[in-house]
């Protein structure tokens, strides 16, 4: 499993800018104005050797009683109960405030690992602008620039340290696939379906299910792991977190599997937390088949209003492979696993040098590049990086100049002249080094 990096502090520390910093995005919103960030954001970790996830938090106000304040604490305590290591961050330029002592006390009585992070330190010397937070007492200080990218390396490989270099070793020779959703949408009766037997508690209450649960199985003469997730983490008193899933025990799922099945509830409409779960799957490459659960017993008006609903908020999902389920009475569910090993072969597919390299060819034969000031990108001959997801790369020259519209043109010609189903691909550019540049 990813570990799960959570960053902590109090408002205007430069949470967020660390967080896009780690992420290598611009996610998170940043501004120089106290309170900006109210929810937490997950991102995938892509500073250091090991693969993580991060958390950015809002403003720690742990004093707040109600209002906004208190619920942006509750979010915290949330994101820190699911950590298993915690970046607090304090501001080198405003030097150690009693709100920083109050957070620093609080966290370390969670148990958990604390790193202390003194930000926004650039131009300072190390020694001078860490001095004042030894007295936290929660060891020693590490000083950073967030903004500059100074010494965030660097941290990484010492909060990563204590974490294994490899996950767990799982096989993959066959396909592993991550049943993913929101709470109560289906997701355990669903397995038990496949399955064939009651191997996972379904129960008609949010929260079941509340770890991951691998079940190894065979069909047909085949091998298979079926991850069954939790849609929801509970805390020991539930209140508005109900309505939340656990986001980490969800990335974590699917960067383990290589197939997923997003099962989504057809009695109530599509909501932000299903698209939000559909780009978890894309960013982490993983082939994809959608189950729309309860489909039974829906009256005709009812079914076309949910396609509707689907094609219009989770168009970017038209790659995979819809089924119209009942997982409870076990209809329509026979042909998933027909989809999850058509996904399965497209996302481990192996693909030669020349046939991708003509497919690219009749690409560029019927829509050339567009011209970036006097010069028209070259695209000269394309192989395979990767799989799960297939890795494209194309070799050329100004290729820095196209735009995305046409990288989108070219993973729809390699899908279809390549019948890539179920599947995302990803395409790289490279160009070589004009050896006169410098004369």
């Amino acid at each position: 499993m990813k570990p799960t990096i959570v960053l902590v502090g109090r408002p205007n520390v430069g949470k967020s800018t660390l967080f896009n910093r780690l992420t290598r995005s611009r996610d998170a919103i940043v501004h120089d104005m106290p309170g900006l960030t109210r929810d937490r954001h997950y991102g995938q970790g892509r500073v250091g050797d090991k693969p993580y996830i991060v958390v950015d938090t809002g403003g720690f106000e742990p004093v707040a009683k109600d209002g906004i304040l208190h619920a942006m604490a509750s979010q915290t305590l949330q994101a820190v109960d699911e950590a298993d290591a915690v970046v607090m961050l304090v501001d080198a330029r405003q030097g150690l405030t009693s709100q920083d002592r109050t957070v620093a006390n609080l966290l370390r009585k969670t148990g958990r690992k604390l790193w202390l992070v003194v930000n926004k330190a650039e131009g300072m010397r190390p020694e001078s602008a860490a001095s004042e937070f030894h007295e936290l007492g929660v060891g020693d200080p590490l000083t950073v620039s967030a903004a500059h990218g100074d010494g965030i390396r660097e941290l990484m490989e010492m909060v990563l340290a204590e974490f294994p270099t490899e996950p767990e070793e799982r096989d993959m020779r066959h396909p592993r696939i991550a049943v993913v959703g929101r709470p109560n949408v289906g997701k355990s009766t669903l397995v038990n379906a496949v399955l064939g037997e009651e191997r996972v508690i379904a129960f008609d209450e949010p929260g079941t299910t509340r770890d991951s649960i691998y079940v190894d199985f065979e069909r047909n003469g085949k091998s298979y792991t079926i991850i069954d997730t939790a849609g929801l983490r509970r805390r020991g008193k539930v209140d508005a977190a109900v309505e939340k899933f656990s986001v980490v025990r969800t990335l974590q799922a699917i960067a383990d599997a290589n197939v997923v099945v997003l099962v989504l509830d057809a009695r109530s409409e599509i909501a932000d937390q299903d698209a939000h779960i559909a780009g978890f799957v894309l960013e982490a490459g993983r082939a994809l088949v959608v189950a729309i659960n309860k489909w039974d017993g829906l009256p005709e008006d009812a079914r076309e209003r949910v396609k509707r609903d689907y094609a219009r908020k989770l168009v970017f999902l038209d790659f995979a492979k819809v089924h119209y389920i009942s997982a409870l009475k076990g209809s329509g569910v026979g042909g998933l696993l027909s989809s999850v090993d058509s996904a399965y072969a497209a996302a481990m597919a192996k693909l030669p040098t020349p046939r991708l390299t003509r497919v690219l060819a009749d690409a560029v034969a019927r829509q050339q590049p567009p011209r970036s000031g006097m010069t028209r990108p070259k695209l000269r001959y394309a192989h395979q990086g990767g799989s799960n997801p297939p890795l494209i790369v194309i070799h050329g020259t100004a290729l820095s100049d196209l735009p995305e519209s046409y990288r989108r043109y070219l993973e729809g010609r390699f899908c279809d002249a390549l019948e890539l189903k179920g599947t995302p691909l990803r395409i790289e550019f490279r160009q070589g080094r004009n050896p006169f540049v410098d004369r």
